[in-house]
């Protein structure tokens, strides 16, 4: 509250700013009144830790319409007639928001990838900038004759494929809707058409998560890290799978400190066969 340099004109008190009201402190007179509150809508308390003036939901890629649009509530207190007028309301609400085909697709697919990106555990950036993706290949008409699924899930994995976050197809393809043929299909055409930066993958990024699903110790994983250096050094990893890579050297690692790992167990892991893994596991040995 800041306090008015004038005194009061019935005490000679000073003022204060109590909202959109100039009050003397002493009298308690309202010497002026503005008509528009410019404070917040709420109360701030000393933990907030931001300031909670109302100022709407923030604006997300991840929607349609950036998450703009209005929802007709609910109330238990309605009954009879005024209760079916207003479902009558949202339903014909929610048929307006979507205003062609375009939007529609939106609606789906980025209700998938939000659906997926959940699934797997992956940040709000991975997200929205799938999204992103996404829309880019409605703009050059890529989605003709190609499944919205297949498009939802190649969107997140060619997302985490540029910012260097280490998912196989496989697992992509437990959590989306879309068959592997349909998400490197439409990943392809991403890629050709957009010109993806996308890389090789570096098998390295798959030994935490692996070791963490296989409960390792840091010990082996370490280990695991090293001789995946040493077959880039090698040039064992040129035209092979990542996830078989990493797979084998951790199953190499194990074996090494006298561990229980399996074959079956390291290759389930990666989703890649136990052949594999044994033909890089094999040329690790020599």
């Amino acid at each position: 509250m800041a306090t008015v340099t004038s005194g009061c004109p019935e005490c000679d008190g000073s003022l204060k700013q109590d909202g959109c009201e100039t009050v003397c402190v002493h009298c308690g007179l309202v010497v002026s009144e503005d008509s528009i509150d410019r404070g917040p809508e709420w109360r701030s308390f000393e933990d907030d830790e931001t300031d909670s003036a109302r100022t709407g939901a923030p604006l997300t890629r991840s929607r349609h319409d950036r998450g703009l649009s209005t929802e007709i509530g609910r109330s238990t207190r309605l009954k009879g007639r005024k209760r079916r007028q207003m479902a009558r309301l949202r339903r014909q609400h929610r048929r307006a928001q979507v205003s062609s085909k375009r939007e529609r697709n939106q609606v789906y697919a980025f209700t998938e990838i939000r659906r997926i990106v959940g699934s797997l555990g992956l940040s709000a950036a991975i997200r929205d900038r799938a999204c992103v993706l996404f829309e880019s290949a409605q703009t050059e008409d890529l989605l003709q004759g190609r499944s919205l699924e297949g498009f939802a899930a190649a969107a997140v994995y060619a997302t985490c494929r540029t910012e260097g976050v280490a998912r196989t197809v496989e697992e992509l393809c437990r959590a989306a809707r879309a068959e592997p043929n349909e998400l490197r299909a439409a990943y392809d055409a991403l890629n050709r058409e957009l010109g993806l930066p996308t890389g090789p993958i570096d098998p390295r990024e798959y030994v935490p998560r692996f070791a963490s699903e296989l409960s390792l110790p840091d010990e082996t994983r370490s280990r695991a890290e090293g001789l995946v250096d040493e077959a880039r050094d090698r040039g064992l990893i040129g035209g092979r799978n990542p996830a078989g890579v990493a797979a084998a050297c951790l199953y190499t690692a194990a074996q090494e400190r006298g561990g229980e790992l399996t074959q079956a167990e390291a290759a389930g892991v990666a989703d890649v066969t136990p052949v594999t893994l044994r033909a890089t596991y094999t040329e690790l040995q020599e």
